[in-house]
């Protein structure tokens, strides 16, 4: 892929934020929040409850919605 000076262009694999591994997920967060997210604490939380697609992934905003409502209920 050429930008528009004429250099190839780097080419990362797009993520789904529909369709995140649980490994993805982890990356991801763990990006965002400056912490490590542990993948085992995702896979976790999927067994807990956490909306998960029937493949497996889950949607980054379902996740953050399903977080958010648990973090309501207090410990």
């Amino acid at each position: 892929m050429l930008e528009s000076g004429g250099m190839m262009a780097e080419q990362r694999p797009s993520m789904d934020p529909n369709r995140l591994t649980p490994a993805q997920a982890a990356k991801l967060l763990s990006a965002a929040a400056k912490i490590q997210v542990p993948v085992t604490q995702i896979e976790q939380d999927i067994a807990d409850g956490a909306p998960s697609n029937a493949d497996g992934t889950l949607s980054l905003v379902g996740y953050a919605a399903w977080l958010l409502k648990e973090m309501g209920h207090g410990d």
